[in-house]
């Protein structure tokens, strides 16, 4: 490998990797975030000029946070501010904390940042893409895609939302302990969709998102340091543990993909199972339920299967019902619609469908196609379901679910 390759390597490991840390750690002493966004990417452009003809740094992370700090600096010298912010902005270091209310400390910048990033000045719908984007560096057509929203229009929301920290003069700083909680919600959704955007990369052959189940995870678990009697953080932890647990079953010995209802639950972790039980049991201890806790406890259902019990499709449907009324989500009301065709058959799984077309553009979201194909097949219209089969094929990315709905299209 040339040695401009090995510094580009460099460069994007340290950019997924470690986006959100250098960002929160150079935001927190210039106070202003779209100042250290654009400190940051000069920083990295930097670093991919120099490291091919200088060799790479032994510290990457520490090279870029330095060459970020000196860039606002100069920013701050042309617009003559220069002596209010310097003595801030020469204590950052690679390894400064930060400044934390009455002695309180949080140790993981990334997480410091999603918290101040949840202010409720800034509108709830765009907190979870927005702690996305400044935590973890996602750009707005990945972020896009995870909360079912036009790139443009997420890209629109997101420039709103800075220039909102902006104007309002947020402090980019881990709020104080009786601020923290209204935010955790906005916390909790992102660190969740953080963990999605590493489960659905089974294989683990997409290097944007590679580590990320394990970054969730421990996300999720500080949290639940910090609020350990939030059902809702031990909901999410719960959820995140009963998903990971079948990692190595969702692919074959061959690397064919297997559905949940297929897979052998002896090739489950059982270790993490009875974590993710134990978490769910402490949650309703609390008996403030939640999203993240009713989720957990449909996953807990299907991990039945693992005693040689069939899953109470009833009982799942129920649970549906109560998230559905919780968020109105039309993601969750998809997996409704499949559950309704699970316990009321075919035709009432397709009515439900129909239902969420009505209110949703899912013209191009996979698991809609991949959903109403398999209740189409089910219900005998061959034609439609080919139909079907074929547009969740077209937006399928995973070579192994693509050969699993080909096998599917030609089998049923």
């Amino acid at each position: 490998m040339s040695v401009a390759s090995v510094a580009h390597a460099a460069a994007e490991r340290v950019a997924r990797e470690s986006y959100g840390k250098l960002l929160a750690y150079v935001a927190s002493r210039s106070g202003d975030l779209a100042t250290a966004e654009d400190a940051l990417a000069d920083a990295f452009a930097a670093a991919l000029e120099r490291w091919p003809r200088q060799g790479l740094p032994d510290a990457p992370e520490a090279w870029l946070l330095v060459a970020a700090r000196r860039r606002v600096i100069d920013g701050a010298r042309r617009e003559r501010r220069f002596e209010r912010v310097r003595d801030a902005l020469e204590a950052a270091s690679p390894d400064v904390a930060f400044d934390q209310p009455d002695g309180d400390a949080i140790e993981d910048p990334r997480l410091a940042m999603m918290f101040a990033c949840a202010h409720p000045a800034i509108a709830e719908s765009v907190r979870g893409p927005l702690l996305l984007q400044v935590a973890l560096g996602f750009d707005a057509a990945r972020i896009a895609s995870v909360f079912l929203v036009a790139p443009s229009a997420m890209s629109q929301r997101l420039v709103r939302a800075k220039r909102k920290i902006v104007a309002t003069k947020i402090p980019l700083r881990v709020p104080p302990p009786e601020q923290r909680a209204e935010r955790l919600d906005a916390v909790l959704a992102a660190i969740y969709a953080t963990f999605v955007q590493g489960w659905d990369d089974p294989a683990n052959v997409d290097p944007r998102v590679r580590g990320f189940v394990g970054e969730a995870l421990w996300l999720g678990r500080f949290v639940v340091d910090l609020f350990p009697d939030e059902p809702e953080a031990l909901g999410l932890v719960a959820l995140m543990l009963h998903a990971d647990a079948r990692a190595g079953a969702r692919r074959d010995a061959n690397g064919d993909y297997v559905p949940l209802d297929a897979q052998d639950p002896t090739r489950w972790n059982a270790t993490a199972i009875a974590e993710a039980e134990a978490l769910i049991a402490r949650a309703a201890s609390f008996k403030r339920i939640g999203r993240f806790q009713i989720e957990a406890a449909i996953q807990s259902v299907h991990a039945q299967r693992r005693f040689g019990r069939k899953p109470n499709d009833v009982a799942i449907l129920a649970l549906y019902d109560a998230l559905y009324a919780l968020t109105r989500s039309p993601v969750v009301a998809l997996n409704r619609a499949v559950s309704v065709g699970r316990v009321g058959g075919p035709a009432a799984g397709l009515a439900a469908l129909d239902a969420i077309e009505a209110t949703v553009d899912l013209r191009d979201y996979q698991p809609y196609w991949a959903a109403r194909a398999d209740l189409l097949a089910r219900a005998g219209d061959r034609a439609a379901a080919q139909a079907a089969f074929a547009r969740a094929l077209g937006l399928t990315v995973d070579p192994a679910v693509r050969r699993y709905l080909s096998m599917q299209m030609t089998t049923r």
